[in-house]
């Protein structure tokens, strides 16, 4: 009873909220030089499809030219039980708005799926977190019928006390409040290697 309650809870703050992808708000006078470096996920809301499961870090490098690129690596299970770390490259090209990237990215083995995914950043303070948000495919009606989101952290123990209030203020303006999980961090891709 009290899951269905906070179901209806959810929704019903969703319906409330505008939730149109058009209007989310993105960090302004965004810096790619100072979101550079190791990020470690520690909190996901999941896409439809084969995703990175946990364990998952990214290392966004500028290069002299100002382009960003990332890798990034994860837990993943293929084939319904073979467990094994994915290695991932991504490459960002602009698109007007210095928050808002297209990311093209690829899977090291030919397995893992490919694509042209949005890499928005949401909200960064460039030293403890940053939020990013994709959505995969609109709704008629302009709201996300297939998003992923990540909520990273620099250090792989998690989010600081003092930022854990604005990054849940985030996750409701972007209407996936109560959707996220954690991601573990358990040294799984360098035990494998």
């Amino acid at each position: 009873m009290l899951r269905y309650l906070v179901s209806l809870w959810f929704l019903a703050l969703a319906w409330a909220q505008d939730c149109q992808v058009g209007n989310i708000q993105v960090v302004q006078n965004f810096d790619r030089n100072r979101y550079a470096g190791q990020w470690y996920a520690v909190a996901k809301k999941d896409p439809e499809g084969l995703f990175l499961i946990d364990n998952i870090e990214a290392q966004f490098i500028v290069g002299d030219d100002g382009t960003m690129t990332a890798t990034a690596k994860g837990r993943v299970i293929i084939l319904n039980n073979w467990e094994m770390c994915a290695d991932m490259l991504a490459t960002f090209h602009e698109t007007g708005e210095p928050a808002k990237f297209k990311m093209r990215y690829w899977g090291v083995a030919a397995y893992l799926q490919t694509g042209h995914d949005d890499h928005w950043v949401i909200d960064t303070d460039y030293d403890n977190y940053a939020i990013h948000y994709s959505c995969r495919t609109l709704n008629a009606d302009g709201t996300c019928l297939d998003s992923y989101s990540f909520i990273f952290s620099r250090q792989p123990t998690g989010l600081r006390v003092e930022d854990q209030q604005k990054v849940t203020q985030k996750k409701n303006e972007l209407c996936l409040l109560g959707r996220y999980r954690p991601v573990i961090h358990t040294n799984f891709c360098y035990n494998t290697s």
